[in-house]
Protein backbone atom coordinates (compact mmCIF):
# COMPACT_ATOMS: atom_id res chain seq x y z
CA UNK A 1 0.00 0.00 0.00
CA UNK A 2 2.70 2.37 0.89
CA UNK A 3 4.78 1.58 -2.70
CA UNK A 4 1.57 2.17 -4.20
CA UNK A 5 1.08 5.87 -2.62
CA UNK A 6 4.58 6.69 -2.92
CA UNK A 7 3.80 5.82 -6.69
CA UNK A 8 1.25 8.24 -6.93
CA UNK A 9 3.09 10.51 -5.44
CA UNK A 10 5.59 10.78 -7.75
CA UNK A 11 3.85 10.82 -10.44
CA UNK A 12 1.87 13.59 -9.02
CA UNK A 13 5.03 14.97 -8.35
CA UNK A 14 6.19 14.44 -11.87
CA UNK A 15 3.25 15.99 -13.86
CA UNK A 16 3.36 19.40 -11.67
CA UNK A 17 6.94 19.93 -12.57
CA UNK A 18 6.27 19.35 -15.94
CA UNK A 19 3.59 22.06 -16.23
CA UNK A 20 5.97 25.31 -16.46
CA UNK A 21 3.29 27.23 -18.06
CA UNK A 22 2.52 31.03 -17.78
CA UNK A 23 -0.85 32.88 -18.89
CA UNK A 24 -0.24 35.94 -20.87
CA UNK A 25 -2.99 38.11 -21.19
CA UNK A 26 -2.39 40.13 -24.25
CA UNK A 27 -3.59 42.35 -26.83
CA UNK A 28 -5.91 40.99 -30.18
CA UNK A 29 -3.18 42.34 -32.67
CA UNK A 30 -0.19 40.62 -31.34
CA UNK A 31 -1.91 37.24 -31.72
CA UNK A 32 -3.81 37.75 -35.25
CA UNK A 33 -0.61 39.00 -36.99
CA UNK A 34 1.21 35.46 -36.23
CA UNK A 35 3.68 37.22 -34.45
CA UNK A 36 3.26 34.47 -31.14
CA UNK A 37 3.09 31.59 -33.46
CA UNK A 38 6.45 32.64 -34.53
CA UNK A 39 8.32 34.12 -31.19
CA UNK A 40 6.91 31.77 -28.26
CA UNK A 41 8.18 28.12 -29.72
CA UNK A 42 11.81 30.03 -29.43
CA UNK A 43 11.16 31.08 -25.93
CA UNK A 44 10.07 27.54 -24.73
CA UNK A 45 12.83 26.09 -26.22
CA UNK A 46 14.98 28.32 -24.78
CA UNK A 47 13.33 27.91 -20.92
CA UNK A 48 10.56 25.19 -21.16
CA UNK A 49 8.29 27.56 -20.14
CA UNK A 50 5.17 27.13 -22.10
CA UNK A 51 2.81 30.30 -22.64
CA UNK A 52 -0.93 30.12 -22.83
CA UNK A 53 -2.15 33.36 -24.56
CA UNK A 54 -5.37 35.06 -23.50
CA UNK A 55 -6.09 37.55 -27.33
CA UNK A 56 -9.05 40.08 -26.27
CA UNK A 57 -8.90 43.54 -26.69
CA UNK A 58 -6.01 46.00 -24.26
CA UNK A 59 -9.35 46.67 -22.19
CA UNK A 60 -10.61 43.11 -21.67
CA UNK A 61 -6.73 41.80 -21.75
CA UNK A 62 -6.19 44.95 -18.59
CA UNK A 63 -9.48 43.16 -16.89
CA UNK A 64 -8.41 39.86 -16.66
CA UNK A 65 -5.07 40.74 -15.22
CA UNK A 66 -6.79 43.20 -12.98
CA UNK A 67 -8.44 40.12 -12.05
CA UNK A 68 -5.43 37.92 -11.10
CA UNK A 69 -6.48 35.39 -14.03
CA UNK A 70 -2.58 35.90 -15.67
CA UNK A 71 0.54 36.62 -15.05
CA UNK A 72 1.83 38.96 -17.35
CA UNK A 73 0.22 41.39 -19.87
CA UNK A 74 1.00 42.67 -23.55
CA UNK A 75 -0.91 45.87 -24.09
CA UNK A 76 -0.65 48.65 -26.30
CA UNK A 77 -2.35 51.69 -24.50
CA UNK A 78 0.05 53.58 -22.21
CA UNK A 79 -2.29 55.45 -20.31
CA UNK A 80 -4.15 52.63 -19.56
CA UNK A 81 -0.78 50.45 -18.75
CA UNK A 82 0.27 53.55 -16.44
CA UNK A 83 -3.42 53.14 -14.58
CA UNK A 84 -3.06 49.46 -14.19
CA UNK A 85 1.08 50.01 -12.15
CA UNK A 86 -0.21 53.30 -10.04
CA UNK A 87 -3.39 50.91 -8.83
CA UNK A 88 -0.51 48.39 -8.13
CA UNK A 89 -1.68 45.42 -9.91
CA UNK A 90 1.01 45.60 -11.88
CA UNK A 91 5.02 44.98 -10.68
CA UNK A 92 6.89 46.22 -13.74
CA UNK A 93 6.79 47.49 -17.42
CA UNK A 94 9.40 46.71 -19.89
CA UNK A 95 9.12 48.42 -23.75
CA UNK A 96 9.35 45.15 -26.08
CA UNK A 97 8.34 46.42 -29.57
CA UNK A 98 6.35 49.31 -31.61
CA UNK A 99 4.91 50.00 -35.01
CA UNK A 100 2.24 52.60 -35.86
CA UNK A 101 -1.60 52.79 -36.41
CA UNK A 102 -2.56 53.69 -39.96
CA UNK A 103 -5.89 55.48 -41.59
CA UNK A 104 -7.70 52.71 -43.78
CA UNK A 105 -10.29 53.91 -46.66
CA UNK A 106 -11.23 52.60 -49.91
CA UNK A 107 -9.18 53.72 -53.40
CA UNK A 108 -12.01 55.05 -54.94
CA UNK A 109 -12.48 57.95 -52.68
CA UNK A 110 -10.52 60.47 -53.84
CA UNK A 111 -11.87 63.36 -51.84
CA UNK A 112 -8.75 64.99 -50.35
CA UNK A 113 -7.40 66.27 -47.13
CA UNK A 114 -3.79 67.86 -46.24
CA UNK A 115 -3.38 66.53 -42.26
CA UNK A 116 -4.98 64.10 -40.23
CA UNK A 117 -6.29 66.80 -38.36
CA UNK A 118 -7.74 67.48 -41.41
CA UNK A 119 -9.18 64.39 -41.97
CA UNK A 120 -11.10 64.30 -38.71
CA UNK A 121 -12.40 67.91 -39.03
CA UNK A 122 -13.56 67.18 -42.43
CA UNK A 123 -15.23 63.64 -41.43
CA UNK A 124 -16.84 65.26 -38.58
CA UNK A 125 -18.48 68.05 -40.26
CA UNK A 126 -18.98 66.96 -43.85
CA UNK A 127 -19.60 63.37 -43.97
CA UNK A 128 -17.81 62.22 -46.82
CA UNK A 129 -15.72 59.59 -44.50
CA UNK A 130 -18.30 56.68 -43.62
CA UNK A 131 -15.87 55.50 -40.80
CA UNK A 132 -15.96 51.91 -38.90
CA UNK A 133 -15.07 52.00 -35.15
CA UNK A 134 -14.27 48.97 -33.57
CA UNK A 135 -16.18 49.67 -30.10
CA UNK A 136 -14.56 47.06 -27.99
CA UNK A 137 -12.36 49.22 -25.76
CA UNK A 138 -9.42 48.02 -27.63
CA UNK A 139 -5.79 49.92 -27.66
CA UNK A 140 -7.02 50.45 -31.09
CA UNK A 141 -10.60 51.86 -30.24
CA UNK A 142 -9.04 53.95 -27.83
CA UNK A 143 -6.53 55.22 -29.94
CA UNK A 144 -9.28 56.23 -32.17
CA UNK A 145 -11.45 58.10 -30.06
CA UNK A 146 -8.20 59.92 -28.61
CA UNK A 147 -8.18 61.49 -32.18
CA UNK A 148 -11.86 62.48 -32.48
CA UNK A 149 -11.54 63.98 -29.00
CA UNK A 150 -7.93 65.78 -29.91
CA UNK A 151 -9.40 67.08 -33.40
CA UNK A 152 -12.42 67.69 -33.05
CA UNK A 153 -13.47 67.50 -29.38
CA UNK A 154 -15.78 64.12 -29.57
CA UNK A 155 -16.71 60.94 -31.14
CA UNK A 156 -18.93 61.54 -33.58
CA UNK A 157 -22.57 60.80 -33.21
CA UNK A 158 -23.82 60.50 -37.29
CA UNK A 159 -24.97 57.48 -38.56
CA UNK A 160 -22.19 57.20 -41.32
CA UNK A 161 -20.18 56.47 -38.10
CA UNK A 162 -20.58 53.06 -36.94
CA UNK A 163 -19.39 51.27 -34.17
CA UNK A 164 -18.98 47.61 -34.25
CA UNK A 165 -18.37 46.32 -31.14
CA UNK A 166 -15.77 43.78 -33.06
CA UNK A 167 -12.08 42.66 -33.94
CA UNK A 168 -9.99 44.95 -36.66
CA UNK A 169 -11.00 41.81 -38.79
CA UNK A 170 -14.08 42.70 -38.46
CA UNK A 171 -13.97 46.13 -38.73
CA UNK A 172 -11.81 45.83 -41.54
CA UNK A 173 -14.12 43.65 -43.81
CA UNK A 174 -17.24 45.92 -43.21
CA UNK A 175 -14.89 49.03 -44.47
CA UNK A 176 -14.38 47.41 -47.57
CA UNK A 177 -18.10 45.83 -47.87
CA UNK A 178 -19.00 49.89 -47.13
CA UNK A 179 -16.13 51.97 -48.74
CA UNK A 180 -15.38 53.34 -45.10
CA UNK A 181 -12.60 54.21 -43.70
CA UNK A 182 -11.40 53.12 -40.11
CA UNK A 183 -8.05 53.09 -38.40
CA UNK A 184 -5.85 49.96 -37.75
CA UNK A 185 -2.68 48.82 -36.52
CA UNK A 186 0.02 48.45 -39.07
CA UNK A 187 0.24 44.83 -38.51
CA UNK A 188 -2.51 43.72 -38.45
CA UNK A 189 -3.39 45.71 -41.76
CA UNK A 190 -0.15 44.03 -42.97
CA UNK A 191 -1.00 40.35 -42.77
CA UNK A 192 -4.69 40.79 -43.35
CA UNK A 193 -5.53 38.87 -46.43
CA UNK A 194 -9.48 40.73 -47.54
CA UNK A 195 -8.03 43.81 -48.09
CA UNK A 196 -10.44 44.14 -51.21
CA UNK A 197 -10.34 48.13 -52.32
CA UNK A 198 -8.59 49.30 -48.85
CA UNK A 199 -5.33 51.47 -49.02
CA UNK A 200 -3.63 53.17 -46.50
CA UNK A 201 -4.83 56.81 -46.92
CA UNK A 202 -2.23 58.38 -44.18
CA UNK A 203 0.56 57.13 -41.57
CA UNK A 204 3.48 58.23 -40.43
CA UNK A 205 2.70 61.34 -37.99
CA UNK A 206 4.05 60.97 -34.64
CA UNK A 207 0.98 60.80 -32.73
CA UNK A 208 0.26 57.59 -34.93
CA UNK A 209 2.88 55.75 -33.01
CA UNK A 210 1.82 52.62 -31.23
CA UNK A 211 4.01 51.29 -28.45
CA UNK A 212 3.57 47.64 -26.83
CA UNK A 213 4.39 46.99 -23.08
CA UNK A 214 4.87 43.78 -21.38
CA UNK A 215 3.62 44.30 -17.90
CA UNK A 216 4.48 41.81 -14.70
CA UNK A 217 1.49 41.29 -13.16
CA UNK A 218 2.29 42.22 -9.06
CA UNK A 219 2.27 38.84 -7.04
CA UNK A 220 1.93 40.84 -3.73
CA UNK A 221 -1.57 41.04 -5.25
CA UNK A 222 -2.36 38.06 -6.54
CA UNK A 223 0.58 35.47 -4.62
CA UNK A 224 -0.93 32.39 -6.78
CA UNK A 225 0.83 33.88 -10.11
CA UNK A 226 3.67 32.52 -11.68
CA UNK A 227 5.87 35.63 -11.43
CA UNK A 228 8.94 33.75 -11.62
CA UNK A 229 8.13 32.56 -15.26
CA UNK A 230 6.72 35.90 -16.22
CA UNK A 231 9.91 37.39 -15.16
CA UNK A 232 11.76 34.77 -17.45
CA UNK A 233 9.71 35.54 -20.09
CA UNK A 234 10.18 39.23 -19.54
CA UNK A 235 14.14 38.92 -19.85
CA UNK A 236 13.91 37.07 -23.21
CA UNK A 237 11.96 39.07 -24.79
CA UNK A 238 14.11 42.54 -24.33
CA UNK A 239 17.13 40.29 -24.58
CA UNK A 240 19.19 40.84 -27.76
CA UNK A 241 17.79 37.24 -28.74
CA UNK A 242 14.25 38.03 -28.26
CA UNK A 243 14.49 41.57 -29.40
CA UNK A 244 16.09 39.79 -32.67
CA UNK A 245 13.38 37.15 -33.27
CA UNK A 246 10.44 40.93 -33.40
CA UNK A 247 12.90 42.65 -35.66
CA UNK A 248 12.81 39.17 -37.77
CA UNK A 249 9.02 38.27 -37.96
CA UNK A 250 7.83 39.34 -41.50
CA UNK A 251 4.62 39.07 -43.42
CA UNK A 252 5.21 38.86 -47.11
CA UNK A 253 8.56 39.95 -46.51
CA UNK A 254 7.87 43.03 -44.41
CA UNK A 255 8.24 43.89 -40.76
CA UNK A 256 5.14 44.43 -38.61
CA UNK A 257 6.98 45.18 -35.38
CA UNK A 258 9.89 47.03 -34.21
CA UNK A 259 11.78 46.19 -31.35
CA UNK A 260 12.41 49.10 -28.74
CA UNK A 261 13.78 47.41 -25.56
CA UNK A 262 16.34 49.81 -23.40
CA UNK A 263 19.18 48.54 -24.83
CA UNK A 264 17.88 48.32 -28.78
CA UNK A 265 16.40 51.90 -28.57
CA UNK A 266 19.30 53.67 -29.92
CA UNK A 267 19.97 51.30 -32.82
CA UNK A 268 16.98 50.48 -33.54
CA UNK A 269 13.96 53.39 -32.76
CA UNK A 270 14.84 55.78 -36.17
CA UNK A 271 15.49 53.08 -38.60
CA UNK A 272 12.60 51.00 -38.03
CA UNK A 273 10.53 50.03 -41.51
CA UNK A 274 7.51 49.08 -39.79
CA UNK A 275 5.83 52.46 -39.05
Amino acid sequence: MRFIIFLFMMLASSVNAERRELILSSTTSTQNSGLYDYILPMFTKDTGISVKVVAVGTGQAIRIARNGDADALLVHHRPSEDIFIKDNFGKERFDVMYNDFVLIGPQKNKTKFETLSDFFIKAKTTSLFPFISRGDDSGTHKKEIELWNIFTNSKPKEKWYIEIGSGMGAALNMASATDSYTLSDRGTWLSFNNKGNLEIKWSGDDIMQNPYGLILVNPAMFPHIKSKYAKEFANWMISPKGQKAIGEFKVDGKQLFCPNAEKEKKNRLLACPAN
